[in-house]
Parts: structure tokens; C-alpha cells; sequence
């Protein structure tokens, strides 16, 4: 599937996600009210590789999410509603749309690490995961995610989550970074730092995936900086059990994700397997 903040917040950009090939798509992060976010400069290409994007969870409100789930349904899509909010009510609230409109899951964003009052600012305290994770699950039976970044508490933060009702974690989000400008001497995003994205943070991904998978052997969903079958297959065995592509989207997105699919077959084939679900956490295999 794709990374939240990739698209996902018309009708019209589902319809180019479904174009790429993917198995489901996940909208982008919805709040109550629309938000424009920060002004350019918002998002910057690493020298290297990857990004660096502060874009302040511009959506345009809850009010648009039934028309972007029925584009994912019409599809024959898998459609999951992220979902951000400052509090509880606003979760809740947002939430709540989502599931009248169809929603097949909700990925709960608390681990956006660029916007005050939201995501990160949440996901880092395991009780406000707890509570807001909580107060989700107990509006309906669709399976909540709940989507966590790096933080020094992301173990406990995953474990609360799940005691919260979460039936599977998206780990990890963007990480914290910036760009200083080398003649004016000044940040060079608007909002000074941002989420970097891409194969930088890819190492930090496999370990958060491995350690979580370690304590608590939940569904995850991995993410950050699967570029092609490797990549994926580094996830898989740290313990994923579904991908998401964010970054690698930006150029060449059907044929990334037709690689991927390709490379992670064959693999699977060399290893004498079947079932790509027997490589799932294989790494902690004594």
C-alpha cells in the first residue's frame, strides 16, 4: 500500500494510487477541519536521497472523506483512513466519519513528527496512546492501526497501543530533520525542521520493526525507505507483515511497485518457500 501523505486526499488521487498497482490504499491524514499547513518551502530532495517534507497535515477536512472512500470502494480497493487529531474528541470525531463512510481500517496517526498538538506530540506518551487508541476501537468493529514513530518510548508507546485495542502498528513514520542553508545561514523549511523519508531512515525502520516484533509479535504494517524487493524483504523479516511505499512513489511508482512485487516472488522461490507469510520475522529465529 501507500505511505499516508503520498496522495490520498481527492477522489482523483485515489484513482492514481489504484493506477500504481497497489493492494490497498490509505488516504491522506485527515483532520475535523481543514488545514492548509505551512508555507514554502515544505518539502526538500536530499542530496543524496530521500526527502524532507514539513507540510503540516494539509487536508481538507472530514467533510471530503466520504467522497474519497467511495472512489476506494468503487475501485475493488482495500481503503484505510488515516486519521489525525490534537485530542480524543477530534480522533473520535474523525473517526467516526470515516466509519460511516465505508472505511475498510483506520490508521491512526501518532507519529507525525513536524506538526504541533499532533501526531508525534501524542504517539510519544504511551498513556495518550493508550486513551486515544481506546476511545477508536470502542466506536465499531473496523480494525484500527495505529501508526507510531521514533520517539525513546516507541516499545512501550507500541504496547500500549495495543492494549488499547490496536489490531496492528504501521512503524515507523517520518524522523525528525532538518536543512540549514549554507549562505543565508538560515533553516530552509519554512517550519525549520521536518519528517525525513526515503532509504536514510531505512536502518531505523528495520530496528523499531525488530525490536516491537521482538516484545510483542503483532501485525505491523512496515514503512520507511522501501525502494525496491531488499528493502522490503528487510521489513518482512524484522517482523512486517504488510509494506507500504512512500518516498519511492515520487518517480517511476508502477514500475517500483511492479519490481517489488516481482523481486519479493522470486526471492521467496530461491528460498525453497511457498508462502511469503514463512518469512515473516524470520531474522528472530534462533
Amino acid at each position: 500500500m501507500n505511505a499516508s501523505g503520498i496522495l490520498g486526499a481527492t477522489p482523483e488521487h485515489i484513482v492514481r494510487l489504484a493506477s500504481y498497482g497497489l493492494a490497498a490504499v490509505v488516504t491522506k491524514t485527515f483532520t475535523e477541519k481543514p488545514r492548509e499547513g505551512y508555507s514554502p518551502p515544505i518539502i526538500l530532495k536530499l542530496r543524496n536521497c530521500g526527502y524532507i517534507n514539513a507540510v503540516g497535515l494539509a487536508n481538507p477536512g472530514a467533510e471530503l472523506l466520504p467522497q474519497v472512500v467511495r472512489k476506494g470502494k468503487e475501485l475493488g480497493l482495500v481503503t484505510i483512513v488515516s486519521v489525525g487529531g490534537s485530542s480524543i474528541d477530534e480522533f473520535v470525531k474523525v473517526s467516526t466519519v470515516a466509519i460511516d463512510s465505508g472505511a475498510d481500517m483506520l490508521e491512526l496517526n501518532l507519529g507525525c513528527p513536524h506538526t504541533k498538538g499532533y501526531g508525534l506530540d501524542i504517539g510519544s506518551d504511551p498513556l495518550n496512546v493508550y486513551e486515544v487508541v481506546k476511545a477508536v476501537s470502542s466506536l465499531s468493529s473496523v480494525p484500527v492501526v495505529a501508526k507510531l514513530g521514533l520517539s525513546d518510548n516507541y516499545i512501550k508507546s507500541s504496547g500500549k497501543a495495543l492494549e488499547g485495542g490496536a489490531r496492528a502498528l504501521t512503524l515507523i513514520n517520518t524522523v525528525k530533520a532538518m536543512i540549514i542553508d549554507v549562505y543565508s545561514a538560515k533553516p530552509v523549511l519554512s517550519n525549520v525542521f521536518g519528517g525525513m523519508s526515503g532509504p536514510p531512515i531505512h536502518p531505523i525502520a528495520v530496528k523499531v520493526i525488530y525490536d516491537v516484533y521482538e516484545e510483542y509479535e503483532p501485525e505491523i504494517v512496515g514503512v520507511g525507505g522501501v525502494v525496491d524487493w531488499v528493502s522490503a524483504a528487510e521489513l518482512i523479516l524484522a517482523g512486517a507483515k504488510a509494506l507500504q511505499v512512500g518516498s519511492a512513489l515520487s518517480t517511476k511508482p508502477k514500475e517500483t511497485i511492479d519490481s517489488i512485487l516481482e523481486g519479493l516472488e522470486i526471492w521467496v522461490k530461491e528460498l525453497g518457500l511457498t508462502r511469503i507469510i514463512d518469512l515473516v520475522g524470520l531474522a528472530h529465529k534462533k
